[in-house]
Formats: structure tokens, sequence, C-alpha cells
């Protein structure tokens, strides 16, 4: 596996749910979970997938007598890169120019708030100096 994640595009990330969810999955068992979520006809998945393993984001069996895929990148990590991608492309990897123009246009419950003042206290927390 490579060391940079590779980018997904949107339909890929439909894809990468499905197995995300449950996994390691044929395509036909694929196909019919986006049957319901997408008019896709069964070549375009089978294409998905083959891009997706082409990039190294999906991992093929070839053991067995049907294949099987699975993904070889947590959804969390492919998130976090994703993520990453967004703030360098939009915000020029300014984080707190993202979390502002959300927070000032986005409304937030209460609870939202007090979860958002303890992320950010536990991170000052692990980021201050230890005290002498």
């Amino acid at each position: 596996m490579s060391t940079s994640m590779p980018s997904i595009s949107e339909a890929e990330w439909r894809v990468m749910n499905v197995l995300w969810e449950r996994s390691p999955l044929t395509a036909n068992e694929i196909i019919s979970s986006l049957e319901g979520q997408t008019d896709w006809n069964p070549k375009t998945v089978r294409t998905l997938l083959n891009r997706l393993v082409q990039k190294n984001a999906v991992g093929v069996n070839q053991n067995l007598r049907v294949y099987t895929f699975y993904p070889l990148y947590s959804q969390n990590e492919c998130q976090h890169a994703e993520a990453q991608s967004f703030l360098e492309r939009i915000y020029s990897g300014a984080l707190k120019s993202m979390l502002v123009q959300f927070i000032q246009k986005e409304s937030l419950s209460d609870e939202e708030i007090q979860e958002l003042r303890s992320i950010l206290d536990a991170k000052q927390t692990s980021t201050d100096p230890p005290k002498k």
C-alpha cells in the first residue's frame, strides 16, 4: 500500500461506503447494495471497483472462485485525507479560517458548542508545555 492516500471521486466514495459497512464483498454484493441508492448499471460499479483497485484504495482476494473486494484504508483515514485536501485547496491550509467560516454560517446547538469546547480544551491540554 502506498504512503499517500489515493484521490477518490464522489462515485468511488459510494462504493467505499458499502465496503466500509461490510467487507469483503463480491462485485455482485456491492452492486446489490448500491441498487437502492443509485441507478447505476452493474458495469459502472465494476468500472468503479477496477479504478479503486488500480488506485490501491481497494484490495482483491483472488483466492476464491469469486473475487472479493475489501478497503485498504479505513473510513477515518480517507475522511482525514479528504478533509486535508479540501483545507489545502479552499483555505490554503488555514484551519482557523475554515472553522470560523463554518461556525459563523451554521447554527449550532448548545450541545454541539459544548462538544466543540471540550475538543478544543482537550487539544489545548495536550499541547500545553509541562509545568515545572
